[in-house]
C-alpha cells in the first residue's frame, strides 16, 4: 500500500462538555478519493481544518508527507484585502506554480477575473474559491461542500475536472450524485469516531443501516443483561461474600457502560401544515412571456399543473428559474401570455436567501417572529422548544444567536419557518442546501407524503430524480421545456432527441471561453414514477377494502327473504356488489402490473 500523504492520528478535541473528537484516524493515500460523511454538527468540517493544519487539536497528531502540497475549500471564502478575483486566486499559488493558472482556471469556471470579491454572488464567490484551489494542481484537494450555489452546469464540469485529476480527495458534500460519481472510498464520522470502509458513497447507506441495526442489537443485549444481574441482586445473593462483591462490580461496570454508550441522533420530524385540498387544477399558464430590456427569460411558456404535480425547475445561475416561478404563482406579471389560478390555493414557500434571517436574533425568535414563546403550527399553537425538537434544535438552543448557526442549522431553520404555514401549494428554492443526508432523506418522505403541490427549483440530481414528477429546463432564448420524469429521464430525453449541450456556466457579458457541459447521450434506467409508487404503495388497502365491502354485500343477498321483504334494498346491493367487484378486478390487475414493474426494474 502506497505510504500516505497526510495522516490523522488519535484526534481528541472538545467543545463545551461533549468531546467533538474522540480519538479520529484518518489517512489518506497518493490519488486517493475520500468522501467524509457525518450529521450536521458532527464534526466534519472542524476534522478538514485540523487536516489542512488550520486548527489545533486538543492531543492527536498530523502528519503530511515532505513536500505535498495541500489546498483546502471553505464553506465560507475569505477574500481578505484581495481587490479582484484575479487577485485572490493567484495568492493561492506556491512559489513555483505557473501564474498563467490562475487566470485559465477563472476562465474554466466563467469568471474574468477583475470582479469585485466584495459585490459576488454566493455561486461566483464559490467558483473563485474553487479557482484558487484547482489552479495550483495540488497533491491533496480537502473540499467542504464544494458544490455549494453552484448550478447544475458547473457541478457536473466540477464533477469531470475533478475525476479527470491525479489529486488526492476528501470531499464533504451534501450532494449524493456527486460522492457516488468520485468517491472509492467511504469515511463515516459519527458521535466523535471515524468508521470506513473501502467503497465509494454509492455503498454507505446500506452499510451504515446494518452498523446501526448490530449496535441496537448490541444494547438491547446489554439491557437485558443488566434485567437479569439485577434480578440476582434482588433475589438470588449468596451467602458466598467474595463472589458477590465481583458480580456487583460486574453490574456497575454494565450500567457504566449503558451510560457512557452515547446513542445515534434521532431524526428530524419534518411534516407540512397541510390546509385543505384545492381545486384539481392549480396553475394555468398559456403562452407567458417575460423580458428584461433586450433579454427573454420566459418566451411562449404554457403549462397546466394538476394537484399532486411534483415539479422540478433547474438551469444555470441567472437562467431565469426564480423568475418563472414568480409568473406561475402570481408573485409577479407577465409580459405576455396569462397566468390562472386554481381554488383554493394555500401557499408557502421557502427562500435559498437566508439574509432576510436577523443575525442577531434568537433561534426562538425567529420562530415565533419575536412574539411568545409559542409557534402556530398549521393554525394551532405549538411550544417553541417542541417544535424546535422536530428540527433537531436542542432545548438549549432556544436562546442561541442565528449567526453562530451552522449552515445545516440554518437551512433546518427556514425549513421550519416554511413547513409551520398551512398549505396545498408548496414552492422551494434549493430546499436541499446544507442539508445532512438523513434530513434529506426525511425531507423527501415529508414531499413524497404531502397530499397538495410541489413546485421546486433544485440543483441536487439525486434529489430531483427521487421527488419530482417531471423537470422544466431552460433551452435558450428564453424557451423553457417540460420533460416527463426526473432529471435522468430528462438527460435521456434531450441527449437522445435533442443532441445539444447545455448551457455553459455563468459567465460575465461578452466572455465566451467558459467550458461547454455536454449532456450524456443513451437511456438512463427507468424508475417508479411517483404516482406509481404512490399507486403500489395504496393499493393493497384499496383490495382489502373491496374485499371488506363485497363481503358484506354478499351477506346482506344472502338473506333469502331479502327480495321479498325489500327489493329496492336487493338491487341496491346487488348493483354495489357487482361495482366493487369490477373495483377489485381493475384494483388487483395494476398492483399485479406495477409489482411486475418493480421487480423488473430492481433486477435491471
Amino acid at each position: 500500500m502506497a505510504p500516505p500523504l497526510i495522516q490523522l492520528k488519535d484526534i481528541r478535541l472538545t467543545f463545551g462538555g461533549t468531546p467533538l473528537l474522540s480519538g479520529v484516524e484518518l489517512s489518506v493515500s497518493a490519488e486517493e478519493r475520500v468522501c467524509l460523511i457525518g450529521r450536521n454538527g458532527s464534526g466534519k468540517s472542524t476534522l478538514l481544518k485540523i487536516a489542512a493544519g488550520l486548527v489545533e487539536p486538543d492531543s492527536g497528531s498530523r502528519f503530511v508527507q515532505p513536500g505535498a502540497t495541500i489546498r483546502y475549500l471553505p464553506q465560507e471564502p475569505d477574500f481578505g484585502a484581495n481587490t479582484t478575483t484575479l487577485a485572490y486566486v493567484e495568492a493561492g499559488l506556491g512559489p513555483g506554480d505557473d501564474r498563467y493558472q490562475a487566470r485559465y482556471a477563472l476562465e474554466q469556471l466563467g469568471q474574468r477575473g477583475d470582479e469585485d470579491p466584495a459585490h459576488l454572488s454566493g455561486g461566483e464567490a464559490r467558483r473563485a474559491a474553487l479557482a484558487r484551489v484547482l489552479a495550483p494542481s495540488p497533491d491533496i484537494l480537502l473540499l467542504d461542500e464544494p458544490t455549494n450555489h453552484l448550478d447544475l452546469p458547473t457541478i457536473e464540469w466540477l464533477e469531470a475536472e475533478l475525476d479527470g485529476r491525479r489529486s488526492a480527495l476528501v470531499l464533504i458534500s451534501h450532494d449524493r450524485r456527486f460522492l457516488s460519481n468520485l468517491s472509492r472510498s467511504t469515511a463515516w464520522l459519527d458521535r466523535g469516531e471515524i468508521r470506513q470502509i473501502d467503497r465509494g458513497f454509492a455503498a454507505f447507506e446500506a452499510w451504515r443501516d446494518e452498523v446501526l441495526a448490530e449496535e441496537e442489537r448490541e444494547q438491547h443485549k446489554l439491557d437485558r443483561k443488566i434485567v437479569n444481574e439485577e434480578h440476582w441482586l434482588r433475589y438470588g445473593v449468596s451467602g458466598r461474600r467474595k463472589r458477590n462483591v465481583k458480580r456487583l462490580g460486574n453490574l456497575h461496570a454494565l450500567r457504566q457502560q449503558r451510560r457512557d454508550h452515547r446513542g445515534a441522533a434521532g431524526n428530524a420530524n419534518l411534516a407540512a401544515a397541510e390546509a385543505e385540498k384545492s381545486g384539481r387544477l392549480v396553475i394555468e399558464a398559456k403562452n407567458i412571456g417575460k423580458s428584461y430590456g433586450d433579454r427573454k427569460i420566459v418566451d411562449g411558456f404554457s403549462i397546466r399543473i394538476q394537484r399532486g404535480d411534483r415539479i422540478g425547475i433547474v438551469g444555470p445561475n441567472g437562467a431565469g428559474k426564480t423568475t418563472l416561478v414568480n409568473l406561475l404563482i402570481g408573485a409577479a406579471p407577465p409580459d405576455s401570455g396569462s397566468i390562472r389560478l386554481g381554488a383554493n390555493i394555500e401557499m408557502a414557500t421557502l427562500d435559498q436567501h437566508r439574509e432576510s434571517l436577523d443575525p442577531k436574533s434568537t433561534l426562538a425568535e425567529a420562530l415565533t417572529g419575536g412574539r411568545g414563546d409559542h409557534v402556530m403550527v398549521g393554525g394551532k399553537p405549538k411550544h417553541v422548544v417542541s417544535y424546535m425538537k422536530d428540527f433537531l434544535f436542542a432545548q438549549e438552543q432556544m436562546r442561541t444567536p442565528l449567526e453562530v448557526l451552522s449552515g445545516g442549522e440554518r437551512g433546518r431553520l427556514m425549513l421550519a419557518r416554511a413547513l409551520a404555514k398551512p398549505s396545498n401549494l408548496l414552492v422551494l428554492d434549493e430546499p436541499t442546501n446544507d442539508l445532512d443526508l438523513e434530513t434529506l432523506d426525511v425531507l423527501e418522505e415529508m414531499l413524497g407524503d404531502y397530499e397538495g403541490t410541489v413546485i421546486l427549483i433544485s440543483h441536487d440530481r439525486d434529489f430531483l430524480d427521487r421527488v419530482v414528477t417531471s423537470v422544466i429546463a431552460p433551452e435558450g432564448g428564453g424557451r423553457w421545456i417540460e420533460y416527463a420524469g426526473g432529471y435522468s429521464d430528462m438527460l435521456a430525453q434531450r441527449g437522445a432527441d435533442l443532441s445539444r449541450e447545455t448551457v455553459k456556466p455563468v459567465a460575465a457579458a461578452g466572455d465566451n471561453k467558459a467550458p461547454k457541459v455536454t449532456v450524456p447521450s443513451g437511456t438512463s434506467k427507468r424508475r417508479l414514477s411517483f404516482n406509481e409508487k404512490h399507486a403500489l404503495e395504496t393499493l393493497p388497502k384499496t383490495i382489502a377494502r373491496l374485499q371488506a365491502e363485497i363481503a358484506r354485500h354478499r351477506r346482506h343477498l344472502d338473506d333469502p327473504d331479502l327480495f321479498q321483504k325489500d327489493r329496492k334494498r336487493f338491487d341496491e346491493a346487488s348493483d354495489a356488489l357487482a361495482k366493487a367487484q369490477r373495483e377489485l378486478l381493475e384494483a388487483e390487475d395494476r398492483w399485479l402490473e406495477l409489482e411486475v414493474l418493480r421487480e423488473e426494474i430492481e433486477q435491471a
